[in-house]
């Protein structure tokens, strides 16, 4: 029988050591409490997140080992600047983070249902609204969404929960518009969570939980560089890959 510490409504910012998460399944630590931001800020700070589907209670998870993106290393590979070429898609910040939102949950191939439930998109567009969670968006010519992403910026720890594509190459675009964005900004991480081929094809690596960890410890309370996130100009996406392959 699996027994898991349920989280206190009086302390919100109270979670187990990581440490004692399970091992199957990988990194569950507690279920309970709330959505409210005090409580998910306090989640990412200590390297926890929220993973549950509708109908479940409020589950959080430090798994081991953790997925994660070295902010440095992340480029466009040659197919996807194939891919985009004489394409007209143009990347924004913070333009459109609930749309973007829905635009992840909606159901894709081969999946029922969806974790980003209505609860989930209102917790963290409050989040957005504080300035914590940020989203990239792709646009197509015609103005249409064709691509996104969004996470929360805890210090200089980009913690990453989920992309999308409604076109091919969108959500990889986006990745590399972020990263571009959380170099310039002195942000050496991005963590992508729980690792899969589709992560670990686009160059995400794996850390041991306790070397993540310390790196969460390590960058959480450093100041964030440069302007409000929504005040970064668009780029093209011709621009974009063109400053990335020059670097």
């Amino acid at each position: 029988m699996i027994r898991l510490p349920l989280l206190r409504d009086d302390a919100p910012e109270h979670f187990p050591d990581p440490a004692r998460a399970l091992v199957e399944p990988n990194g569950l630590l507690a279920f309970g409490g709330d959505l409210s931001p005090r409580r998910l800020l306090a989640a990412y700070r200590q390297g926890i997140f929220p993973w549950f589907s509708e109908g479940e209670p409020i589950l959080w998870w430090s798994p081991d080992p953790r997925c994660v993106f070295v902010v440095e290393r992340l480029r466009p590979n040659r197919s996807l600047r194939r891919q985009l070429r004489g394409r007209s898609w143009t990347v924004t910040i913070d333009r459109a983070f609930r749309t973007v939102m829905e635009a992840c949950a909606a159901p894709r191939p081969g999946q029922h249902g969806t974790w980003i439930s209505d609860a989930m998109i209102d917790a963290y567009a409050a989040l957005h609204a504080q300035g914590h969670a940020h989203s990239v968006e792709v646009w197509d010519e015609d103005a249409r969404l064709v691509g996104g992403l969004y996470g929360v910026a805890v210090g200089r720890l980009f913690c990453g929960e989920s992309m999308f594509s409604a076109e091919s190459g969108g959500s990889r675009l986006a990745l590399v518009a972020l990263g571009r964005l959380l170099r310039e900004r002195g942000f050496p991480l991005l963590d992508a969570q729980v690792s899969n081929a589709h992560l670990l094809g686009l160059g995400a690596i794996e850390l041991p939980r306790a070397r993540f960890l310390a790196q969460v410890h390590a960058l959480r309370d450093l100041p964030e560089a440069g302007p409000p996130w929504r005040d970064t100009p668009p780029l093209t996406a011709a621009e974009l890959l063109a400053a990335e392959a020059a670097r």
